[in-house]
């Protein structure tokens, strides 16, 4: 998925019409019109259906806007800074993660970012969410990505995606299971999740309770790349981020499956100390991890 390809994207969602799109973008027609096709090859679902008033966005369309509009808008933030000849970005980013994210989309993050500010220091932690607040407020961290928590925070809030919850067996151990779950028929599946410490669960747990849901599982680990290997070499599934299980869904050593009901999402944000604003290095730097989890959570379902 290229930058490019987003920029149309939004344009013909925006306006509407491929005329009014290239126009805007001052391109050819076609030419518009074959990147989108790329896109929707790409993440392998329809994004625009062709009506008599023009082009009308897919489901997967809204949530591909909602999920890129305030990515594009960092970058270009970002690059307005960059395109002042008379800045040079220097000095250090001091950022945490959860440990989904950093493990999933960290190394493709910081060599893209590198490639942008070389002359910047990168410091990144990983912990749970609880942790990652308070070295934020302790400021021991510039900001952090951390999934959004139950309670209030004292500190500035950005939402920066939506990510879908997925269950996951073994493409070689794993039970046969139909290619869409429905966790309120309570189906027989050994589970193991993380910890009720980690965000990933009070997330899970939240949607199963809201919809009168209880699961018990047999196995409860917070490591969530042992928790990956665990299900690769058993019959046990477990309910992980697509982000984190993408990778070897595409190498085969996993199966992802969708839950209809109860949807289940966790909510990932940016926090920062309202008192110590971010600079262009970290917001960059941000907008690019966010933008490699979308690249990741907007793929369709196997």
């Amino acid at each position: 998925m290229e930058l490019k390809q987003i920029q149309y994207f939004i344009a013909l969602f925006e306006e509407g019409t491929v005329t009014r799109a290239a126009k805007r973008l001052n391109i050819a027609q076609p030419a518009l019109s074959m990147q989108v096709a790329k896109l929707e090859s790409e993440i392998r679902q329809k994004l625009f259906e062709r009506g008599p008033h023009g082009m009308a966005p897919t489901e997967a369309a809204r949530l591909m806007y909602r999920l890129y509009t305030p990515i594009l808008r960092d970058i270009d933030h970002a690059r307005e800074h960059l395109s002042r000849r008379d800045v040079i970005v220097t000095g250090r980013v001091s950022l945490g993660m959860v440990s989904s994210e950093a493990q999933s989309v960290l190394p493709e993050s910081l060599a893209r970012f590198d490639a942008l500010f070389p002359q910047v220091e990168v410091s990144v932690a990983d912990g749970f969410s609880a942790q990652l607040i308070d070295a934020v407020e302790s400021g021991r961290l510039d900001a952090a990505i951390i999934n959004k928590p139950r309670g209030r925070l004292m500190l500035d809030v950005k939402p920066l995606l939506v990510e879908e919850m997925v269950l996951v067996t073994s493409a070689l151990h794993g039970p046969e299971l139909p290619g869409t779950i429905d966790l309120t028929g309570q189906p027989d599946i050994e589970l193991v999740l993380p910890t009720r410490r980690n965000g990933l669960r009070g997330a899970l747990d939240a949607a199963l309770m809201a919809a009168d849901v209880v699961i018990q599982p047999k196995f409860e680990i917070d490591l969530l790349s042992t928790i990956v290997q665990f299900v690769e070499q058993s019959s046990v599934a477990t309910i992980l981020p697509r982000v984190v299980v993408q990778a070897q869904a595409d190498e085969g050593r996993l199966r992802i499956r969708t839950i209809s009901a109860p949807p289940i999402v966790r909510h990932i944000i940016q926090v920062t100390h309202p008192k110590r604003p971010i600079g262009p290095a970290a917001e960059a730097l941000i907008a690019i991890i966010a933008e490699e989890i979308g690249r990741v959570t907007t793929r369709a379902p196997e």
